[in-house]
């Protein structure tokens, strides 16, 4: 066809004198009819005002990914994808300036041979995410004034009025007056004509991703509220409409899912006769606690440790479990076997309802101070904060389902007062779609709370619905006839920190929000998701 048209166009150019106006005429039309010009992509705002877009979040907003916040990172934050279909003619969408990084790589950490790291590599080789070099973070030289996206890598949602927030660099950088001024104001002083909000996932993620080991880190739910409420309204009450978006699937994101709890392997008879042998007495000493009526055969069994040939679970330790050390300080036993009895006072051999995080995937097999006996999750207990156990799970899940009801219920409220004022995208089914959960998961970890809390059993209910009706039991979600996996591998929609999405992911994210802005009249072009880079590789 190229050939073709550059055929035609020649003959064109050589009849000009030859040809009456009827024959070029009929030549155009007939050049036209075989290579029509594509359509200007054009949309409309329906009852929208998208002229001033202001974005309000955490990390997920930032365009935060790879471990680190990085120049590729932020221009593919969903924000400023998001900004890009706003933009498109007769849309109404006007500039959109992001707090620029101005760092290639970003810093994830301290390297202590010196300098920094930056974002996270996926290694072919390896099999696993590598740092890249990094660069320390600088303060952001652009006119503050002039700012559309006010994410936050860090932020709690009981920050976003918070001077105090100041602490976190990463919103120092560009604060229009760190120590006095919030994001919240911030963002206001811009008077936006149209929001995005999308806060709550680290009043809880903090809490997992460091398996569960500080409860501190998980918000009131009093103050949540509070905090909540307020900001949405500050927010209407200025004028600008808004999108409101849920907290995700925190437990299904890759970063609780890249290790198996049964991750260590045996790979001789020998191996298990002498890790068996060291168990042996331990073991017995279980036994003897169920003949003493303090524990009984199940908690017993529960605590046991017993290698086979093959995969075997992690030993972790579980704060759930009871304290054997007064126990074991009560038995008279001589100082070096009591010594040697401490790191087991609350362990148990993992079992498939308890998540390893990412991170124990650099400690698990290794040696403590040394000792080629003494193995990180084999025969030393893994820390608490490597592995969210069943319990720590379950206040994940009950702790982000009473976020979600809140957020749901407060969005209501308000619209009750300010009718249409605020649009709710949940990104639950969705991600659990994408995970491959069968319906009974789904409903479970959006409504476990079960009429616990009845003022929001019908936000919960309708959330269950929801995700009941859009899983299918199938890992990955299928983009324009290509299956992106919920994973961080080179077709995934996450980046290797297995916590924010990459650039596709957050294309899809960017995608729910204009489905959502076009249900209510709307008419946005999709993003699109293929377009966009997935995971950084590398040798």
């Amino acid at each position: 066809m190229k050939k073709f048209k550059i055929y035609l166009f020649a003959a064109l150019t050589l009849s000009l004198g030859v040809t009456s106006c009827d024959e070029e005429d009929a030549l155009r039309e007939l050049v036209e009819a075989e290579n029509p010009l594509p359509s200007p992509v054009t949309g409309t705002p329906g009852s929208y005002d998208f002229s001033n877009y202001v974005s309000i979040g955490n990390s997920l907003t930032a365009g935060f990914m790879d471990g680190a916040l990085y120049n590729s990172g932020q221009a593919n934050s969903f924000p400023a994808l998001l900004a890009q279909q706003l933009s498109i003619s007769g849309v109404g969408g006007g500039d959109f300036n992001q707090p620029d990084i101005n760092s290639e790589n970003g810093r994830s950490g301290v390297n202590p041979q010196g300098g920094f790291f930056g974002r996270f590599e996926l290694s072919l080789s390896q099999l696993r995410p590598v740092p890249t070099v990094g660069e320390n973070v600088s303060a952001f030289g652009g006119d503050k004034s002039a700012l559309n996206n006010f994410g936050v890598p860090g932020m709690t949602l009981l920050q976003v009025n918070d001077p105090g927030l100041a602490a976190n660099g990463l919103y120092a950088r560009f604060a229009s007056d760190p120590g006095t001024s919030t994001v919240l104001g911030d963002a206001l002083a811009t008077n936006p004509t149209f929001f995005t909000y999308w806060l709550g996932n680290n009043d809880i993620l903090g809490y997992a991703s460091g398996g569960g080991s500080n409860e501190a880190l998980i918000s009131d739910q009093t103050a949540f509220q509070n905090a909540l409420a307020s900001s949405l309204t500050a927010l209407v009450q200025s004028g600008a409409r808004g999108v409101v978006i849920t907290i995700p699937p925190i437990v299904l994101t890759p970063f609780f899912r890249a290790v198996p709890y049964n991750s260590i392997p045996v790979t001789s008879e020998a191996q298990r006769d002498q890790l068996n042998a060291g168990f042996a007495t331990f073991n017995g000493l279980m036994d003897q606690l169920v003949l003493a009526s303090i524990l009984t055969q199940e908690q017993a069994d529960q605590r046991k440790v017993t290698y086979q040939v093959g995969a075997n679970p992690i030993l972790m330790t579980d704060d759930a479990l009871t304290d054997l050390g007064p126990v074991f300080d009560g038995l008279g036993l001589p100082a070096g076997t009591r010594a040697a009895l401490e790191p087991f006072r609350q362990s148990r051999p993992a079992t498939a309802a308890d998540l390893p995080t990412l991170s124990a995937a650099t400690q698990l097999g290794a040696q403590v101070g040394g000792n080629p006996q003494l193995l990180i999750g084999v025969t030393v207990p893994a820390a608490d904060n490597l592995i969210l156990s069943e319990s720590e799970v379950r206040t994940v899940v009950g702790t982000s389902a009473l976020y979600n009801g809140i957020i749901a219920a407060t969005v209501a409220q308000i619209n009750a007062q300010v009718n249409g004022a605020l649009t709710l995208v949940d990104v639950q089914p969705a991600f659990m779609d994408l995970a491959g959960v069968d319906a009974q998961t789904a409903a479970a970890l959006v409504n476990p709370l079960q009429g616990l809390v009845p003022a929001l059993d019908p936000f919960l209910q309708q959330f269950q619905a929801d995700a009941i009706a859009a899983v299918d039991g199938v890992a990955g979600i299928e983009v324009n006839g290509v299956n992106l996996s919920p994973a961080f591998d080179p077709n995934g929609i996450m980046s290797t920190d297995g916590v924010h999405p990459n650039p596709r992911g957050h294309g899809i994210v960017a995608n729910l929000i204009i489905d959502a802005l076009n249900a209510n009249g709307a008419s946005i072009p999709r993003v699109n998701v293929l377009a966009l880079r997935g995971v950084i590789t590398t040798d």
